[in-house]
């Protein structure tokens, strides 16, 4: 099965070895007909902690590395 890949921006730095990545998303309610921003954080595995808070990074789904971390970080975007 093929590895999700999202982009965010990274709102914290401060555990080792682990960034936090806000996503977010937009989507047209089904109710409203207007476009809605929803948007949630993860946990992303940063081995070299080289990830500053205010980065857009890219975030692959990977094998659990801790109780909440299951994402790695795999680069930076333009």
């Amino acid at each position: 099965m093929p590895k999700r890949i999202l982009q965010g921006v990274v709102v914290s730095d401060k555990n080792d070895k682990t960034i936090v990545v806000k996503v977010e998303r937009r989507f047209t309610d089904p109710l409203l007909k207007k476009t809605v921003r929803r948007s949630k954080k993860y946990h992303a595995h940063d081995e070299s902690n080289s990830h500053k808070v205010g980065e857009m990074v890219s975030i692959r789904e990977c094998r659990p590395v801790s109780k909440n971390k299951t994402w790695e970080v795999i680069g930076n975007e333009a």
